[in-house]
């Protein structure tokens, strides 16, 4: 891989934790989710008519990863609900990469060499060991786990989705974007009568949260689209889990959560 790509994907890897983070920070996290994918979907529409139009035959794969991805940041709310960040994140972006690899094969025809399975598997065992002992595997039994390996799941199916459409595109910036702006458009309609109509107002209340979110949520995943057209999927797809070593900095730093010995080693890992 070559070392801007390289660096490329770690930095998408960052923006990836930090949005995260903010939601994970918020009382309402149902209402932040709509409030980061109203401001991606507004940043989108503004970006749209400057891009070169995609490939009419990625056209299927836009609409496959919207909803995917809408079903993502719905289940991405409960989560974060029921468990901490430092239970949660490393889980399921720990558990997608296995599955993307498995699937890459099957459905990309991709092939990933031995010492590519071992970083893979390195990766994927940090992101477990991180699990272990963290309060919202604790305290709230099967429901936070169930509910995070439903989100990797998920995670793996649009990953796949992506990295097949956004080749045939020719236009990873406009594929990003047409997903963005279809996701944002999905989810507040129909979260619509669960938010009660409250999130117009949420937005003016949060602007910070809606602009910066959107754009680092948009930026993240439009480098790792970007960088699949680089190199094979699944290799990006485990490299941009590195985001668990950010989320756990930040976990610890910034929202106060605790240091075990097992979450250091785990992010070192």
């Amino acid at each position: 891989m070559p070392t801007h790509v390289l660096a490329a994907i770690l930095f998408a890897a960052f923006l990836h934790a930090a949005w995260n983070a903010a939601l994970k920070s918020q009382p309402d996290t149902f209402m932040a989710a709509l409030a980061v994918t109203s401001g991606a979907a507004v940043l989108a529409a503004l970006a749209l008519p400057f891009l070169p139009a995609p490939d009419a035959s990625s056209v299927p794969f836009i609409a496959a990863s919207s909803m995917l991805q809408i079903a993502y940041y719905l289940l991405l709310a409960a989560a974060y609900r029921v468990a901490d960040i430092g239970h949660a994140y490393p889980l399921m972006r720990g558990v997608a990469p296995v599955l993307v690899a498995l699937g890459g094969g099957l459905l990309a025809s991709e092939s990933v060499h031995g010492a590519q399975w071992i970083a893979i598997g390195l990766i994927c065992a940090g992101g477990a060991a991180l699990t272990l002992g963290a309060r919202g595997h604790a305290s709230g039994g099967l429901r936070p786990t169930a509910l995070v390996l439903l989100t990797a799941t998920v995670i793996a199916a649009y990953t796949l989705v992506d990295g097949l459409g956004v080749r045939r595109s020719g236009a990873p910036a406009a594929y990003t974007a047409w997903i963005f702006l279809l996701t944002g458009i999905g989810i507040a309609a129909l979260s619509w009568r669960r938010s009660a109509g409250q999130l117009p107002a949420y937005l003016i209340r949060h602007p910070g949260l809606a602009l910066m979110g959107g754009a680092a949520t948009t930026g993240s995943y439009g480098i790792a689209l970007w960088a699949m057209t680089q190199a094979p999927v699944a290799v990006v797809a485990a490299l941009r889990e590195t985001s668990i070593v950010f989320a756990t900095a930040i976990a610890v730093f910034v929202l106060r959560e605790r240091a075990t010995r097992t979450r250091i080693c785990g992010a070192g890992l």
